[in-house]
């Protein structure tokens, strides 16, 4: 899907997957177009990757009908802009908890190129915009999807506020963090996990906000959250796909050519 087509999905209440590539190898993207993602997703906030890499990476996918995200290191709205124009369709802040930010994220991601005190006084209701540039800022911006990261316990509390602000198309859970966050680290399946994804699934739906989420672990959990109104699902990675095919693999041969119990192998890879 292209940026339009995603939004207008999201939009309607259909589910959209992507997957994590973590390599900027020119061979990955066509051969990751065949499988049938909608979207991919960079992650510029945990993986070394310069600007020049992300946005070969970008134009390539946006080449082949893959919607690229890309997660900034911070959410700083500057950084927002960058990738805009390094050819990102999606930008995901991360560890977003108050309103404020936002609002800066919005005006980022979807007043372009409006900056300083004339994006302020927009953002703040100060100034009405001509109809002129309104209509040529909504033309340049309307396949830019924001997408905020809820990560935290300060998050969820202040839930209704930040996915109130207009401008925002998708809340995406951070399960690592926000696990973390409430006490029980990587613990995917405790009650209080639960709860905290179907209360934020349930408040964007309220707010006219895709759900989201990236998730790794468990197919069938992943599966029972979309039947729950998951809409954004980032499944797993390149990464992970590669390790586990290789773990799989690497144990049948050995057990062929009998020498599985020479070595150990190890999964304890995290990204």
């Amino acid at each position: 899907m292209n940026g339009k087509e995603l939004l207008e999905c999201l939009q309607n209440k259909g589910k959209a997957i992507g997957t994590l590539i973590t390599h900027p190898s020119p061979f990955w993207p066509p051969n990751v177009a065949q499988i049938g993602f909608d979207f991919i997703f960079i992650d510029t906030e945990h993986i070394a990757l310069d600007r020049t890499q992300v946005s070969h990476m970008c134009h390539t996918y946006n080449a082949l009908g893959l919607a690229p995200f890309v997660r900034i290191p911070s959410p700083d709205p500057y950084q927002a802009c960058m990738v805009a124009d390094d050819g990102a369709v999606g930008i995901i802040a991360p560890y977003i908890e108050t309103p404020e930010q936002v609002r800066k994220l919005v005006g980022a991601t979807k007043l372009r190129p409006l900056k300083g005190r004339s994006l302020e006084r927009w953002l703040s209701g100060e100034e009405e915009p001509g109809d002129e540039l309104k209509e040529y800022i909504t033309k340049r911006n309307s396949e830019k999807i924001l997408t905020i990261n809820i990560e935290s316990v300060p998050a969820l509390e202040n839930l209704d506020e930040l996915l109130s602000v207009p401008g925002v198309d998708v809340a995406l859970i951070g399960p690592h963090d926000l696990s973390c966050s409430l006490g029980i680290p990587e613990q995917y399946s405790h009650p209080k996990f639960h709860d905290a994804v179907k209360r934020i699934i349930e408040c964007a739906h309220k707010h006219q906000v895709a759900p989201g989420l990236h998730f790794w672990a468990d197919i069938d959990q992943e599966i029972e959250w979309c039947r729950q109104g998951m809409q954004f699902l980032i499944h797993a990675a390149d990464i992970i796909a590669f390790r586990e095919t290789m773990i799989r693999d690497l144990k049948q041969i050995r057990t062929g050519i009998g020498t599985d119990d020479q070595q150990e192998e190890s999964s304890e890879i995290s990204i």
